[in-house]
């Protein structure tokens, strides 16, 4: 996967490095995450779990992390290790960002003298 990640893929990403989750789980990190901002349409985000599953970034778990009620129908997810390696760089050229001088500058409310 090229890197800069889309905003949707990494935040499943994200959500899936934590703890195996379900649809309905991932798109609430999302939102609370994103503080609201991010609210994925369900169409869209299996759509992207699709594609994230034929790329070899997650996988279906063979296991629940948390009971569901008794709900079957849920299939959950989990990070591939090269889902987490993408994840991974992807943060690591995050970081690299927030560590030039020009970002910093804008951050603090300035520009670059």
């Amino acid at each position: 996967m090229h890197q800069p990640l889309k905003p949707l893929i990494f935040q499943v990403l994200l959500a899936l490095s934590e703890q195996e989750l379900h649809g309905y789980g991932i798109k609430k990190s999302m939102l609370a995450r994103s503080g609201g901002a991010i609210d994925v349409e369900p169409g869209t985000l299996y759509r992207l779990m699709a594609r994230l599953l034929r790329d070899g970034l997650v996988a279906p778990s063979a296991s629940r992390s948390t009971p569901d009620n008794g709900d079957e129908r849920r299939r959950y997810y989990r990070i591939t290790p090269s889902g987490r390696q993408t994840l991974k760089a992807e943060v690591e050229r995050m970081a690299a960002l927030l560590g030039d001088r020009a970002v910093r500058a804008l951050m603090a409310g300035g520009r670059e003298s």
